[in-house]
């Protein structure tokens, strides 16, 4: 915390002011790097002729940013696991950016409000469990990225049976 207030050239009070700890400064970090993830996505037509390919196409240009960047992914990642309910409002935030993440993707591109389905959303969330479960056995050390990869297109696969 105290590197992150020296960076940002504020007092470490004011840091704690709106970070009551270390984990809710790295879960918000998350927040903020899905949100930006999904902005850009929502720029951009999403490659893919199923819906598999095309949250797989997602999934895999978030993971290359976030293998970029081991140590910081793995501080994130662990603070998400680690979060209480004292941090639920920044979790809600993670979850809200990727569900809206993979629902983008499964539509190729903004589905119409009426468009959006509870089903696509359940499915959507839980192909973001599963790609935590991944996320959570790379940082570990359980699995290489490559396997990580392969575990997440299995995965999709099977879910969206496209």
């Amino acid at each position: 915390m105290r590197a992150v207030a020296e960076h940002a050239d504020v007092a470490l009070g004011t840091l704690y002011r709106y970070f009551p700890s270390k984990i809710h400064l790295l879960v918000s970090a998350l927040g903020r790097q899905f949100d930006d993830a999904a902005k850009r996505l929502h720029e951009r037509e999403i490659p893919g002729d199923t819906q598999a390919d095309r949250v797989l196409y997602v999934l895999k240009r978030m993971a290359r940013g976030m293998q970029g960047d081991p140590k910081t992914t793995e501080a994130l990642t662990r603070a998400f696991m680690f979060a209480d309910s004292s941090v639920a409002n920044e979790i809600h935030v993670v979850g809200m950016a990727m569900t809206s993440i993979v629902t983008h993707a499964m539509h190729g591109g903004e589905p119409a409000e009426d468009a959006l389905t509870d089903e696509d959303v359940a499915i959507a969330r839980v192909i973001g469990d599963v790609w935590l479960s991944a996320l959570v056995a790379w940082v570990t050390g359980r699995s290489t990225a490559a396997e990580t990869a392969a575990h997440m297109e299995k995965a999709v696969h099977l879910i969206l049976r496209d």
